[in-house]
């Protein structure tokens, strides 16, 4: 992961540090973070599933970028029916999927992550074991191989999925 995707990352990774926002990294960028390089134009972000925390995330983006499409986003919407938004900040390379659960599958509240720092930001990052539990039992055939890599970069047992 470097370049222009990076630089884009670093920035709003920056602007929730800074306020203070609950997510975790989770997808390819932290596969990427934990040293399995992996292509990717996104960025996939858990956050805790509060309007307090929703807020918190608008304030990040407002932020880390002008644009009032912000707005948009809202804590009824994310805490709702759809609990999902695809952010594309302007003039960067990447975009964001923000997550406030998958389905009845997995909320903020069933990960596990830890706190890293990455050219000098700080960074939720879901732990190894946490990417392979989302990654290993889906349709997507991009998941199972990158469960596969989880595993075995990380000495994880096999599972039977």
């Amino acid at each position: 992961m470097k370049g222009v995707f990076l630089e884009d990352l670093l920035h709003v990774l920056r602007a929730f540090e800074e306020q203070e926002l609950e997510y975790v990294l989770i997808g390819a960028a932290a596969m990427n973070l934990h040293g399995i390089l992996r292509a990717t134009e996104d960025a996939d972000v858990f956050i805790r599933g509060t309007e307090d925390n929703v807020e918190r995330l608008k304030r990040a983006l407002r932020s880390a970028y002008d644009d009032p499409s912000i707005d948009e986003i809202s804590s009824e919407d994310l805490l709702g029916d759809y609990p999902s938004v695809r952010y594309l900040p302007p003039d960067t390379e990447f975009f964001l999927d923000i997550l406030v659960r998958l389905g009845e599958f997995a909320r903020y509240e069933d990960l596990e992550w830890r706190e890293v720092e990455f050219e000098g930001v700080r960074v939720r990052l879901a732990t190894p074991e946490t990417l392979h539990w989302l990654k290993k039992g889906t349709v997507r055939p991009q998941d199972r191989v990158d469960a596969e890599a989880i595993r075995w970069k990380f000495d994880l047992p096999p599972t039977n999925d």
